[in-house]
């Protein structure tokens, strides 16, 4: 039986008046320009749609450009899809849904070939083979790169590229899509989006589709880029849409960790090639943790950093490189150059390093196409849940997941395109401000993101347990309504709302979820819950314009889930 939570904020962030907002008429509208939304867009475009594409930021800004070990693909050699389909199965800890992953494996020889029909250039040894790495989790090395650990800049420069080149593709940069707009029965029609000038303009669709990526920046530490807020998500939840699995946080154990310095990412290739981690005493201790030492899956790496660190009484541990077969400045150049500002010279000098906050592994839930529980709104990618990743994801599939789902989603709504809708659809958005602005003070929105993403990684972080997460549940409920009361309605205040609501649902699948399984540990519930795995799905209910409650429920692997009929 399901659980009820009641909850109590908005349908919309902003008011505002359908008369009165311009509109633009597409077949389908993207949002988000990474390797999920441009397939997705590419797909879409070439059986003949025309396409809205919405960036955040600039167009090549966002989490795949900072993508640094690879793409996992099966192209040949003693390696099998079975054996990368095992991988991603053990990895995923009971709850991968096993024909995705399937599916998502074979998948890969078309995306590669369709990543270097649009100029692409990934790396290869001298006798022209693939040049391949080895990641946690894999049995294979079966992860291809591009210029060694910048591939998804690569990646992203090609993507970025054939958008602007396809006659059916618009590209709206510096565009934030505020909210998702709803027709009759709830189907999504369209977006309410802020343009670079402020304005606020509905890009109408019989489509819309959610590439967003993830949510790493309600956390203190994340390698995630300042766009990751879990907008998407955001929206999804306030237009009605299911969500799945928002307990599961991938941390990434290896970012730079430099007082004042943005965190950088230092790639699990690095491990991959023979660097090893050590303590301030230059004690390594990953060989005690697991039988694959620093080639474990990240949860137990990213833990076993964590518990060094309470350990030693330091602030972090460090990535000696000086086992590496090779030159580590020819290698990792990305990194070399990151940590030479820095002063460091990675062939010798150890790198201090710390788990950050990487990959939201849950999100909105689809089927194997993409489609969401609403009609009309599509997710790929980081945002959403369709179970490739189950419980932990293993390195370098998601690169995979959104190009191999993006295309899929782009072919398969285009044969389903529906008349596009009218403006006069469109209504909503009333002001909640209950006090006049000399009534009282400004929210000061900047103390409030910290204060959440500092919470967030005391206690919905690596470890956790029910007395924090219950103080995180608490805290946010005050905080969301604090901010949608008193904050000056724009896009800052948006933003915050977005991450406090995506931390919340995420804390209450916490707090649901009374075991620990992949990524999501519990120091007060060490164990497994008795099979069948289940997954954690949160369906939120409207009323009068707010989003009055959320039922949880705890539906086994492969049970059928709440989607639109076809």
């Amino acid at each position: 039986m399901d659980d009820v939570f009641q909850l109590g904020f908005d349908r919309f962030l902003t008011p505002f008046d359908s008369r009165h907002v311009p509109a633009y008429r597409y077949d389908l509208v993207v949002l988000g320009g990474g390797v999920g939304g441009a397939f997705a867009a590419l797909a879409a475009a070439e059986r003949g749609l025309s396409v809205a594409v919405l960036t955040k930021a600039g167009a090549r800004e966002g989490n795949t450009r900072y993508a640094q070990g690879g793409l996992a693909a099966v192209l040949g050699g003693e390696d099998s899809f079975e054996s990368h389909l095992a991988d991603t199965l053990r990895v995923g800890c009971g709850l991968c849904e096993r024909a995705v992953v399937d599916r998502i494996v074979r998948g890969a020889p078309e995306v590669v070939e369709r990543l270097i029909a649009l100029g692409t250039e990934f790396d290869r040894a001298s006798d022209g083979s693939w040049s391949r790495s080895r990641e946690g989790g894999h049995t294979f090395a079966r992860v291809i790169h591009a210029q060694g650990d910048a591939t998804g800049l690569e990646i992203q420069r090609a993507l970025s590229e054939g958008l602007r080149a396809h006659p059916r593709i618009t590209g709206f940069p510096d565009t934030f899509a505020v909210d998702l707009l709803s027709g009759e029965g709830g189907r999504v029609t369209g977006v309410l989006a802020e343009t670079q000038r402020g304005e606020l303009v509905a890009f109408c669709a019989a489509n819309v589709l959610l590439a967003t990526g993830g949510a790493g920046q309600v956390y203190r530490e994340t390698t995630n880029p300042p766009v990751a807020t879990g907008d998407g998500i955001a929206m999804a939840v306030r237009a009605g849409a299911a969500v799945r699995d928002l307990e599961f946080v991938q941390f990434h154990p290896t970012c730079l960790y430099i007082a004042g310095a943005a965190r950088a990412l230092i790639s699990e290739i690095v491990r991959g090639h023979g660097g090893r981690l050590v303590d301030k005493q230059g004690r390594r201790f990953m060989p005690d943790a697991h039988p694959d030492a620093e080639l474990a899956p990240r949860d137990v790496v990213s833990r076993a950093v964590f518990r060094r660190m309470v350990e030693t009484g330091d602030t972090n541990v460090y990535l000696d490189l000086s086992h590496v077969d090779g030159d580590p400045h020819t290698l990792f150049p990305g990194i070399s150059r990151v940590c030479r500002v820095f002063g460091m010279d990675i062939a010798c000098d150890p790198i201090p390093v710390r788990p950050g906050a990487h990959y939201l592994i849950g999100g909105v839930l689809t089927d194997g196409d993409g489609r969401s529980s609403l009609p009309g709104l599509w997710a790929v990618g980081e945002c959403a849940s369709v179970g490739l990743h189950g419980a932990n994801r293993m390195g370098s599939n998601s690169l995979l997941e959104g190009l191999v789902m993006g295309v899929r989603a782009g072919h398969t709504l285009a044969e389903e395109v529906p008349t596009p809708p009218s403006a006069a659809a469109f209504s909503g958005g009333h002001p909640r401000r209950r006090y006049a602005k000399d009534d009282v003070l400004d929210i000061n929105i900047e103390d409030l993101t910290y204060s959440l993403k500092s919470m967030m990684w005391r206690h919905m972080g690596v470890e956790r347990d029910a007395a924090g997460m219950d103080e995180a549940r608490d805290k946010i409920a005050f905080w969301m309504r604090v901010v949608e009361e008193l904050a000056t309605s724009n896009r800052r205040s948006w933003v915050l709302r977005n991450m406090l609501t995506v931390s919340r649902l995420a804390t209450l699948s916490a707090l649901a979820r009374g075991e620990s399984r992949g990524v999501h540990y519990r120091t007060d519930l060490p164990g497994q819950e008795p099979e069948p795995a289940r997954h954690t799905v949160l369906v939120p209910r409207l009323e009068r314009g707010r989003i009055v409650e959320v039922a949880l429920s705890r539906p086994a692997v492969g049970a059928p889930r709440p989607l639109p009929a076809r």
